[in-house]
């Protein structure tokens, strides 16, 4: 940590195995995050006559660059009246972690993102510059070779699967960009290179 980890108690005696645990219990969070900036952790005992769940708070600040801060409180009703404060430490720690863990992933880009959709190369009439893709789900989307990636237009074949980005054009839905995926393993029968041609007026 950038920070020295920072340990408050309040109405609570200060114990060395309760400080122990809660820096063995930070140490592992830098096993989930190697940058974090600071931790603040304060153990208190916010009423000293409850009828309900344990006597203790727990509340950890966790800040980590560029300007993220998790915050996880473990609260009297939170917990069973019968959990000791290590248990509610524990589980304070636990609970930390896993947002730890998200944020981490977050970052590096590790959380499931829309994907592009994907298509086969169902029509080409390369003379002219454009082909149609088919979406699993069978709509048919116009592409133009000047949206198709990396200069492979001359790389496309009848059943080659692609990732593309759709856009609105004025005779209906084109590709924005068309990326090689796989080349076809089981070509789509060549014949539909004759299916009757559209309409002109397609948009490049």
């Amino acid at each position: 940590m950038q920070v020295p980890l920072e340990i408050t108690f309040r109405d609570v005696p200060r114990t060395d195995d309760i400080e122990a645990l809660v820096r063995e219990k930070a140490d592992k969070l830098e096993t989930f995050c190697d940058h974090i900036t600071s931790c603040r952790v304060a153990i208190e005992r916010p009423q000293r006559h409850q009828r309900a769940g344990n006597p203790y708070r727990v509340r950890i600040d966790i800040t980590v660059p560029p300007g993220h801060e998790i915050v996880v409180s473990r609260d009297p009703l939170d917990s069973d009246m019968h959990d000791d404060l290590r248990t509610v430490v524990n589980r304070a720690f636990k609970a930390a972690g896993r947002q730890l863990k998200e944020l981490v992933e977050k970052q590096r880009g590790e959380v499931k993102t829309p994907q592009e959709p994907r298509a086969l190369v169902v029509r080409l009439f390369r003379d002219e510059d454009y082909g149609f893709l088919k979406t699993p789900e069978g709509r048919e989307i116009y592409m133009h070779r000047h949206s198709v990636l990396g200069d492979d237009w001359e790389r496309l074949a009848i059943g080659t699967e692609v990732r593309f980005a759709e856009s609105q054009g004025a005779m209906g839905p084109q590709t924005s960009s068309v990326q090689i995926v796989n080349k076809p393993g089981a070509l789509l029968s060549s014949a539909e290179e004759s299916l009757p041609r559209p309409p002109r007026g397609w948009e490049a």
